[in-house]
C-alpha cells in the first residue's frame, strides 16, 4: 500500500473512531391524535434542516397518531418512536386543564437513553437559527426559558393577583405575607435534558403521588426539576405573549426559537382575527414559519437515509420499525 493510501486509510479510520466517540444527541418533539399538529412538526423538521442542525429530530408519537401522519414525518427525515400514554392519578384530571392532560406522556422521552442529551421542542415551535451549541451546556442540569405570569391563565395564582412576574421582578415586589417567594418557573415547550431510566422511574413514581394542577406536566416538571433548573435567555423560546407583555425584554432580531403558543398564532391555521394576531411582528413571524414550511427545497432527501432502523414500541403486539436517518 502506498504512503498516500495508508494515510487516507488511517485518516478514514480516525474519522470513524472520532464519529463513534461523539455523544449521541437529538432533538425531540411529541405528537398525539390525528389533528393538524403534524404540520407543525413538519415545519419544525424543515426548520432544523434549514439552519443545518447536525442532529436528528425524534418524534414521540402516541398510538392514536395515524399511519398517514407517521409516513409524512418519516418522509421528512424524522425518527418516529411510538410511546404509550402517561396519565396523572386517577379521578384527579379535573384539576388540570383538559387539553393539557395528555402532555404527561412527554415524560416518556426520558426513556430515550440511546441519546446522551436531547433538546425537547413543542410542535408549535420553529427554530430560525442553529441552536446545536445548547447540547454543550454543562451536564446534570435542566435548562429552559423562564415563563411569564401575566397571562389570564394564571388568574388563580397569587403571582397574577398581585401583579408579580419573574420577567420584571423589580416592578412589583413579592409580599412577605404571601409566604416564600416562588421558585423560578420555566415554560416546558422547550428544554434541554439528559435521558435517564432512573430519572424516568422517579418521574413516574412522583407523578403517582402528585395531584395535577392547572398547567399539568409543566407544573409537574417545574416541581420535579426545581433544584437543578438553570434559566437560559428567552431567545431560545420566545413565547409570543412576551411581545406585548414584556416588549422591553425582547430583542426580536436576536431570537433563535419562536413558540407559536398564543391563541390564534398557529401558522398552519392563522387567520389574524384573534386578539393581538393583527400585530405586524406576529404577521412577520407567521410568514417566516410559512416560508420554511412551503419551501420544497427543504424537503428531506430520501437518498440520505441510512440503513439503520429504530424499533417502535409494540402496537397491538406487533413490533414496527421506521427508518432512522442520520440528521433531521
Amino acid at each position: 500500500m502506498t504512503p498516500n493510501v495508508v494515510g487516507r486509510a488511517n485518516k478514514g479510520a480516525t474519522g470513524l473512531a472520532k464519529a463513534a466517540s461523539l455523544p449521541s444527541r437529538a432533538y425531540v418533539t411529541f405528537l398525539a391524535g390525528n389533528g393538524d399538529y403534524v404540520k407543525g412538526v413538519v415545519g419544525l423538521a424543515k426548520g432544523l434542516r434549514k439552519v443545518k442542525s447536525a442532529y436528528p429530530l425524534v418524534v414521540a408519537v402516541l398510538p392514536d397518531v395515524p399511519d398517514e401522519h407517521r409516513h409524512i414525518l418519516i418522509n421528512q427525515g424524522c425518527i418516529v418512536r411510538e410511546i404509550e400514554p402517561v396519565y396523572p392519578p386517577e379521578n384527579q384530571t379535573q384539576f388540570a386543564m383538559a387539553y393539557y392532560v395528555i402532555n404527561y406522556s412527554k415524560l416518556r422521552i426520558w426513556e430515550f437513553v440511546e441519546y446522551s442529551k436531547m433538546i425537547y421542542l413543542d410542535g408549535d415551535i420553529q427554530v430560525f437559527e442553529n441552536i446545536d451549541h445548547l447540547f454543550d451546556l454543562p451536564e446534570s442540569y435542566f435548562y429552559a426559558v423562564m415563563d411569564c405570569f401575566c397571562e389570564k391563565s394564571w388568574s388563580d395564582s397569587p403571582q397574577y393577583n398581585i401583579g408579580y412576574c419573574q420577567q420584571c421582578p423589580d416592578q412589583v415586589q413579592w409580599a412577605e405575607e404571601l409566604g416564600p417567594k416562588p421558585s423560578l418557573y420555566f415554560n416546558a415547550g422547550m428544554f434541554v435534558f439528559e435521558p435517564s431510566i432512573p430519572t424516568y422511574d422517579d418521574l413516574l413514581k412522583t407523578l403517582k403521588v402528585t395531584p395535577p394542577t392547572s398547567f399539568a406536566e409543566q407544573d409537574f416538571l417545574n416541581m420535579f426539576f426545581r433544584d437543578i433548573y438553570k434559566p437560559i435567555p428567552n431567545i431560545y423560546n420566545l413565547v409570543l405573549a412576551m411581545l406585548w407583555r414584556h416588549p422591553e425584554n425582547v430583542e426580536l432580531d436576536k431570537v433563535k426559537v419562536v413558540h407559536y403558543c398564543a391563541a390564534g398564532s398557529k401558522p398552519w391555521r392563522y387567520t389574524g382575527e384573534e386578539e393581538n394576531m393583527d400585530r405586524e411582528d406576529i404577521k412577520m413571524l407567521v410568514k417566516k414559519w410559512r416560508d420554511i414550511y412551503n419551501d420544497e427545497s427543504l424537503d428531506y432527501k430520501n437518498a440520505n437515509v441510512t440503513n439503520k432502523f429504530m424499533p417502535v414500541l409494540p402496537k397491538g403486539g406487533v413490533v414496527r420499525y421506521v427508518t432512522a436517518p442520520s440528521a433531521a
